[in-house]
Parts: structure tokens; sequence; C-alpha cells
């Protein structure tokens, strides 16, 4: 045999033992690990898993779980950059942060729902609005340039924060149903998942004060009614998400086991502060969310002038 046969078959040995050992460093290890595995494929790499991570991820957790009460909202505006941070992709982030969405607004609305504060029909009417207006926010994504959908999230964040500031809702005042109220709430349902279609978000942070300042919901049922609302959409979101393996189902887990813990700590909160203070509270939080906005805006508008 000649000596470039020998290498050859060497060679090839070689490359199959590197892969042998790619598959078998992929395949999480221990009886967790091998079920979550069969069930929904290995996890997204990049991850950071250290004692470091994992730190991280609970932090995120305790903090998802007191705005999600709180204020009513998902949590994605927290996860999805702290996911990024710790190195997955934007992707990915945002896929698992929809899983981790689940079980937290589960605790909050379970909160809400045992003090009377959720509006089951108004939940309803608004989901059903935020399927449609989600398809056609998916559809006016891929369309609309990516630098007017930034300018358009920073105006309408300026818009909500100072109707906050100046609107004070009522804790005793409850949605008035009828066939009007349900056609205008199925459209606010379809504005909502317009704009959350286009600009990456739950819709928490939309519904929460157009329940208040347009269908005159107390602070608290809006909050309990936006977190039901979501829910429905945000367990679809997550299968077609894992069918497609882009959760990493540790993090969504860890991140949305702990937030289901502290959210009803959100939701005690919430209660315990006049509706003045949880519209400033809540106000801090958008402004801080407005910041992050204008700084990415303005470092986009400025790199699409520097390329043109």
């Amino acid at each position: 045999m000649k000596k470039s046969d020998i290498s050859n078959i060497s060679n090839a040995e070689s490359v199959e033992r590197a892969e042998e050992s790619v598959r078998s460093s992929v395949q999480p290890s221990g009886k967790f690990g091998g079920k979550a595995d069969r069930l929904f494929g290995a996890d997204p790499a990049g991850l950071d898993e250290s004692a470091r991570g994992i730190a991280v991820l609970v932090i995120v957790g305790v903090a998802v779980g007191l705005l999600s009460g709180m204020f009513g909202i998902g949590g994605g505006t927290v996860i999805v950059p702290a996911l990024v941070w710790l190195g997955l992709t934007q992707r990915n982030a945002a896929a698992t942060s929809m899983l981790a969405i689940v079980p937290t607004s589960i605790s909050g609305v379970i909160s809400y729902a045992t003090c009377g504060s959720v509006d089951w029909l108004a939940a309803l009417l608004l989901f059903c609005g935020m399927f449609v207006g989600g398809q056609i926010g998916s559809w006016l994504l891929s369309r609309l340039p990516e630098l007017v959908l930034r300018w358009i999230f920073v105006v309408f964040l300026v818009f909500v924060v100072v109707n906050q500031i100046s609107f004070v809702p009522s804790r005793d005042q409850h949605i008035a149903m009828s066939a009007l109220t349900g056609v205008c709430l199925a459209l606010l349902g379809v504005v909502i998942g317009i704009l959350a279609g286009l600009l990456g978000i739950g819709g928490g942070a939309l519904a929460v004060p157009a329940l208040s300042m347009l269908f005159g919901a107390s602070d608290l049922i809006a909050r309990g009614t936006s977190l039901l609302a979501m829910f429905p959409n945000s367990i679809t979101t997550s299968v077609a998400n894992l069918k497609r393996r882009l959760v990493h189902v540790k993090a969504a887990l860890i991140i949305g086991l702990v937030a289901a813990v502290t959210a009803p700590f959100g939701t005690w909160i919430a209660g315990a502060v006049s509706p003045r203070v949880g519209s400033i509270l809540f106000a801090c939080y958008l402004c801080v969310l407005l910041i992050r906005s204008l700084f990415v805006a303005v470092k986009a508008t400025r790199s699409a002038r520097a390329s043109s």
C-alpha cells in the first residue's frame, strides 16, 4: 500500500473521530438534558452557562417577575438584551424570551385574578384583535425600513410616557362592556398587534395605558387583563419557536420559573401603592426603555448616513 493511501486513511479516521467528538459534546448530559434533547433538540450554542451566567439568568428572572407583576408586561424588554449580552443571537434571545414569558404571565394572571382584577371578556377580545394585527404587523415589518421602525417606537414611547404622567386612573373603575365597547376592544387589539409585530414587543406597554385611558379600566384591571391577553400569544409563538429549535430551553425555564415566583410580589406592590405612584413608576420604566431606544435609533441613523 502506498504512503499516500495510508495518509488518506489516517486523515479520514481523524475526521470521523472529530465529528464523533462534536456529536457527543452537543448531546446534553444528565437525565434532564437527555430528555430536553429528545423533546426540543439541542439548545442553541453561545450562551454563557457558567456559574456567572446562571446567576445573571436568576437575577433577570427576579427583575422580570417584579416588573410583570407591577406593570402587567411580559418582560421581553429586559430578557432579550440580557440573553444577547450572555451570548445568544438576537433571534434566539427573542424566541427564548417568549417561552420565559409563559410561566411569568400565568403567575401574574393568577395573582391579579385572585384579587378580581382581570376582565376575562376584554382579554379575549384583545387577544383576537392582537392575533389578526400581529399578522399585519409581520407583513409590514418586511416592507418598512428598519430605521423608520425604530423612530416610530421612540415617538410612540414619548406619547405613552407623557400620558402616563398626566393621566391618573381610578382604582374603582371597571370596563363598561357593550357591543360597541367589544368592537373597539377588538380594534384596539388589532392596533396593538400591528405595533407589536412592527416593533418586536409583547404589547403590555401598549395595552395597559390604552385600557385605562380609552376604556376606563382601573390600573390593576388594565394590568391583569393585559397579562391574560398576552398569555395565549406567548404559548402559540413558543410552540412554533420550539419546533424550529430557536429556544434555549434551559435559560427560558430558569428565567420563567424564577419570574413566576417573584411576580406575586410585584402584584402586591402594585396594589399597595396608589394609582398615581403606580403611573409614575410605570412612566419611569418606560423612560428607561425610551432612552435605550433613542440611543439605538440615533446610532442607526448615523450609520445609515455614513454608508450613504
